[in-house]
């Protein structure tokens, strides 16, 4: 076997004395270098930190999201997009469906999934805390299709079953 310069990933590149992976490699995005330029819904301040024109990233997309107390989205959804949303502050309270009709409320820690083509809201369910959350999704780009919805006046709760832990005797 011989050893050719082209496979050498000890760090170590030959030609100019640099690695291929300082500046394609792992990159540190600071939290207050963030990206406003992205796709806009009312009532939420979107930020991008991680997408296609920022560093290249083809999967994923991912930045954060603050909404004001009180305040509330409008209906949207994100075409293909599987959507992530992670709260780190505040109360989070989610509507979904053709007329909003499904809600759900999350805490600081709790992921959120967002699945394509759900219409959805969020709301900032505290009347005097920001809400702040970390928001990744399934692509490169980002996508909001906003919605005229007319909700419905009372949503029907909906709390998660782990179909991985269900109870066996449940029907």
């Amino acid at each position: 076997m011989s050893k050719s310069h082209d496979h050498d990933h000890s760090g170590h590149s030959h030609h100019h004395g640099e690695s291929r992976w300082k500046h394609d490699g792992v990159r540190v995005i600071p939290g207050n270098q963030l990206d406003p330029n992205v796709p806009s819904t009312a009532g939420m301040d979107r930020k991008a930190a991680i997408n296609f024109a920022r560093v290249g990233a083809q999967k994923l997309w991912a930045g954060t999201v603050t909404i004001k107390p009180d305040a509330k989205t409008g209906a949207h959804h994100h075409g293909h997009l599987e959507s992530i949303i992670y709260v780190v502050k505040g109360k989070a309270r989610m509507r979904w469906g053709d007329h909003l009709e499904f809600t759900a409320e999350a805490n600081p820690g709790d992921f959120i999934f967002v699945p394509p083509y759900v219409p959805h809201q969020e709301i900032n369910a505290s009347p005097d805390e920001a809400l702040e959350c970390v928001l990744v999704r399934s692509d490169g780009e980002a996508v909001a299709i906003n919605l005229d919805i007319e909700p419905v006046e009372k949503p029907e709760k909906v709390l998660w079953v782990d179909p991985v832990h269900r109870d066996p005797n449940a029907s």
